[in-house]
């Protein structure tokens, strides 16, 4: 008599998952529209290709399961028509395939023996394929007078029909996922952008706020943000960015607002004011009171210098009426944006005087010419142009002519095409994202 064999051959052993995967399969085999049931097998390795988290397969396992796939001949994976006279346990209900170990393998793109085991063992344990050992343990097919199988001893692929549709579902549930976590990461670039672009254009327009409280905010935030991120923790990532956007969004609109008030205000009190003022007359006095350089020396923690860029092709203070508002960054983000020049700091950076004397100590050490650095102290400004020198200490590695570069940022400051803004910003995101990395390859 014919059998369905339940247990492995040799030294294998028979585990409740093999019988509950033999069981369900029976059960399905049983129904009577069961042989109805057909299945397009590559389809359904695609979705198994999805679903193989839930599932809880590799990529390795639905290698060989690809391979043994491609034994069954047809495209369709049905169950054949139940023989009534048969007995119950017929042994040819069912797909099963008969390869050898070294077909097998071939198949499998070479994979090693011992790796072929262990990935159809995974398959098994995971419900998508029965073993149905011979005697021997040989895999073979017997054929009667007529040339068909009428017992063959191998792989039993009738789990895929019996779970496809579960497949399918699980496939469709990885896919909803998947595009859910693509909108929430979209969602939070976007936002991280807003928040850096705005952050250095609260810094650069001189917008009262407490810029670095919402930087070291943003640091904090993006420093959670990475690859292997759960959907839930993303999902309040995302909020809390969305928050921070908004309310430095809210402080950057209430600054236009008054400052178009302001300015209405301004022109309406010029229409009333007696015609012999002439506000033109104070701006002589006003330009020269801020184009006084800075020097050397202390000014305080907190309130860097701001001289009046010089402005390029002969043109004199005198005939730019458009004077930019002073732009201020606080030592804690310099320093915490280019930490490396503490190194050159015998006691520490506590006030922008230290940062200007450990800066006049670095820049020879950069390759930075007086000439160069009188020049961009002229342009810059004493704390400006100690921030730069900081800067280019940072990025040492990426720099190879300090002194020239120092040049090319004092042309284009004096031209008013460059900002310290972005350049603190970009050493910030990169400090952030270095130590993210860094907390990836720890954990």
């Amino acid at each position: 008599m014919r059998t369905h064999p339940t247990t492995p051959f040799g030294r294998r052993s028979l585990s409740l998952a093999m019988v509950a995967s033999q069981a369900a399969t029976k059960e399905f085999a049983s129904r009577p529209d069961a042989p109805e049931t057909v299945v397009h097998k590559w389809r359904l390795f695609r979705a198994l290709t999805e679903a193989k988290a839930p599932l809880g397969v590799t990529d390795r396992a639905l290698s060989v399961l690809h391979a043994l796939l491609s034994f069954h001949q047809e495209t369709a994976l049905t169950l054949p028509e139940k023989d009534v006279k048969a007995p119950e346990n017929d042994a040819t209900d069912g797909i099963i395939v008969f390869p050898s170990n070294k077909e097998l393998s071939i198949r499998a793109h070479g994979m090693a023996p011992a790796t072929l085991r262990r990935h159809i063992a995974m398959l098994i344990d995971a419900g998508l394929i029965i073993r149905r050992d011979s005697p021997n343990g040989k895999r073979f097919a017997r054929r009667g007078r007529g040339g068909e199988v009428e017992d063959a001893f191998g792989f039993d692929l009738t789990p895929l029909i019996a779970r496809a549709s579960e497949i399918e579902n699980l496939a469709e549930e990885v896919r909803a996922e998947n595009r859910a976590m693509a909108l929430l990461r979209e969602k939070v670039t976007l936002t991280r952008r807003d928040i850096v672009k705005m952050i250095a254009t609260g810094m650069e327009e001189g917008v009262s706020g407490d810029w670095e409280g919402f930087h070291l905010h943003y640091a904090t935030l993006s420093s959670r943000y990475a690859r292997n991120i759960l959907r839930a923790d993303l999902e309040a990532l995302a909020d809390e960015l969305a928050a921070l956007a908004a309310e430095i969004r809210k402080l950057l609109e209430t600054h236009v607002k008054a400052h178009n008030k302001s300015a209405n205000e301004s022109q309406s009190e010029r229409h009333i004011q007696n015609q012999k003022t002439n506000i033109s007359d104070l701006e002589p006095s006003l330009r020269k009171g801020r184009a006084e350089p800075s020097g050397l020396h202390d000014q305080g923690a907190g309130a860097p210098s701001a001289p009046l860029p010089e402005v390029l092709g002969g043109a004199t203070p005198e005939r730019n009426p458009k004077v930019a508002p002073p732009r201020t960054y606080p030592l804690g983000m310099v320093l915490e944006a280019c930490p490396d020049i503490l190194d050159f700091a015998s006691d520490g950076i506590s006030s922008w005087r230290d940062l200007a004397a450990t800066a006049a100590l670095v820049r020879p050490a950069l390759g930075v010419s007086p000439d160069a650095w009188a020049q961009a102290l002229q342009v810059l400004g004493e704390h400006d142009a100690s921030i730069v020198i900081a800067a280019i200490l940072q990025r040492g590695d990426q720099i190879k002519c300090a002194g020239g570069y120092l040049r090319v940022l004092t042309a284009k400051a004096g031209a008013g095409e460059f900002s310290l803004g972005p350049v603190l910003m970009a050493l910030l995101r990169g400090k952030a994202a270095k130590a993210a990395r860094e907390r990836k390859r720890a954990g």
